[in-house]
């Protein structure tokens, strides 16, 4: 058999060792800039999706 299914002997979880430094998304802080970035990025997409459609029509 292959050795890359051995998982014996090291007796370590890795993805519990430090829960308190994990931080997901949601949690996170933002700053002002991101938010007009993402009101920026928000308004040129709705001005491609509906703005050019309605303009050429």
């Amino acid at each position: 058999m292959s050795d890359d299914h051995d998982h014996g002997g090291h007796g370590h979880d890795d993805h519990h060792a430090d829960e308190d430094a994990r931080v997901t998304s949601p949690m996170q802080d933002f700053s002002m800039s991101q938010v007009t970035t993402g009101i920026l990025v928000l308004v040129v997409g709705l001005v491609v999706v509906f703005g050019l459609p309605l303009a050429l029509a």
